[in-house]
């Protein structure tokens, strides 16, 4: 399933570009994140706890930057093991481009599951990733707004 957005954001793609690389904000705006550990430049460790429909999981996997191209965009692939629930992975290709004040941020992401909860139907799976989606970039966005407030009253 495909999943696309774009987000305005009041931030200089620089600022854009440095808070999408940084493990504390990245922390914050992942929906259920316990834990995000950067490894390497372009590698994380990441504990998330997700709801999807009836069923409740803890993933553990990774998340890796690829195809890097700065201050432009990259390729971000994940991938987690929730146990016996099952199994996520997936990616989003991720573009910034400049846009009046601000900064136009796009994406096309793309989500798999298996195991049990694959059983809960893809309906239910694609709301709950767009809506996971969704809560990512806006409390991305809301991020991008202090930085740009902070940025204004130095």
């Amino acid at each position: 399933m495909d999943l696309t957005g774009e987000y305005q954001l009041a931030a200089a793609r620089q600022q854009v570009w440095a808070a999408l690389n940084d493990a504390d904000v990245l922390r914050r705006c992942i929906p259920g994140c316990k834990e995000l550990e950067q490894k390497s430049p372009s590698e994380f460790a990441a504990i998330v706890a997700l709801k999807i429909g009836p069923v409740s999981a803890t993933f553990k996997g990774s998340v890796n930057l690829e195809d890097i191209d700065a201050p432009n965009g990259y390729r971000i692939v994940g991938q987690g093991n929730g146990g016996v629930v099952g199994f996520a992975k997936g990616g989003a290709t991720v573009r910034l481009a400049d846009n009046g004040g601000g900064t136009l941020l796009s994406y096309i992401a793309k989500a798999e599951v298996g195991g049990k909860l694959a059983s809960l139907g893809g309906r239910l799976i694609q709301s709950t990733s767009k809506k996971l989606a969704d809560q990512f970039f806006s409390a991305f966005a809301n991020e991008m707004q202090q930085v740009s407030s902070d940025s204004q009253t130095a």
